[in-house]
């Protein structure tokens, strides 16, 4: 599968789970030097490998017929600034809605503890700008993903399927807020909570299948 082919499943995974809705959102894939990203004003639910450009580091186009998304120098800001191998910006309703209210997203489960931590909220820029591209990437700074600013959130990994997992966790996670939220005021976990359950996942290696012996 080419990573046009990629970058186009992926984008209609994520518009099937309901994270990206009609043409708003953007997901990306790195391969060596070359980046593939949908395009833009594309109906993501029905994205297809033509619907997807490949450009240079620099934002030339290299291969496809599309524009490539207005969100394409957020792409590559994060790419030229970390190892991360794919990219995933979507408004999911409850990544937005808290976007649109807090300045970050404590950590009240401990799988929010895969993502880096607290999720950071980037001050909000107008979409498409080097100011909503810079802002985002020093708020992915040592985590997993981020939010824009009553915009949406951005995911990122170390490969196309982990980012669009992260995305789903970021939108499980806030929707898990929303919920607490209206419970009641949330009880976060401590720093000395979220340090035993870094120590608990190394030593049981959490998250990994084992065969037992």
């Amino acid at each position: 599968m080419s990573i046009r082919d990629e970058v186009a499943a992926a984008a209609r995974r994520l518009a099937a789970e309901g994270l990206l809705i009609g043409t708003a959102g953007n997901v990306s894939a790195r391969d060596g030097d070359r980046v593939a990203v949908t395009g833009t004003g594309v109906v993501l639910a029905a994205c297809t490998p033509e619907d997807v450009t490949v450009v240079a580091p620099d934002g030339r186009v290299l291969e496809g017929a599309l524009v490539p998304s207005t969100e394409l120098g957020l792409h590559l800001g994060v790419y030229a600034g970390s190892v991360a191998a794919a990219v995933v910006h979507t408004h999911a309703p409850y990544s937005t809605a808290i976007a649109c209210v807090l300045d970050e997203l404590p950590v009240l489960h401990y799988q929010q503890l895969a993502l880096g931590g607290a999720v950071r909220v980037a001050p909000y820029a107008t979409f498409g700008t080097p100011e909503l591209a810079a802002a985002t990437v020093a708020a992915l700074d040592g985590r997993q993903a981020a939010l824009m600013a009553n915009h949406g959130s951005v995911a990122v990994g170390p490969s196309l399927e982990k980012a669009v997992e992260n995305a789903l966790l970021l939108e499980w996670l806030a929707t898990l807020h929303h919920r607490a939220s209206a419970l009641g005021t949330p009880r976060a976990l401590t720093e000395a909570q979220q340090l035993d359950v870094i120590t608990q996942a190394l030593t049981t290696n959490y998250g990994s299948t084992q065969e037992h012996e």
